[in-house]
């Protein structure tokens, strides 16, 4: 039985952002496992660097900022389109 394990661990970092990849797996900061795509079009293709080492870094698809502010203004105008609370527990001082 050999002394060591053949166990490795690959760590790249991007010199740009900093994001990391294990084991060719990229993890987001909050430790959680991530979608280089998502990576793609939040972080490298707003910055544009030489530097980045994502391999989806150009490409179209995944999350972006304007899809996730698409998603706020979207809920924010249900918010507003709602003509009232569903239920306000007694306190809304509306007459029932």
């Amino acid at each position: 039985m050999p002394d060591l394990s053949d166990l490795s661990l690959k760590r790249k970092e991007c010199p740009k952002c900093g994001a990391v990849w294990m084991n060719d797996q990229h993890y987001w900061a909050t430790g959680a496992k991530g979608n280089e795509l998502d990576l793609a079009g939040l972080v490298c293709n707003t910055a544009n660097s030489e530097l980045c080492i994502n391999p989806q870094k150009g490409k179209e698809g995944g999350d972006t900022w304007e899809k996730r502010l698409r998603l706020l203004n979207s809920l924010d105008k249900r918010i507003k389109d709602m003509d009232s609370p569903q239920w306000d527990a007694g306190i809304s001082g509306k007459d029932n």
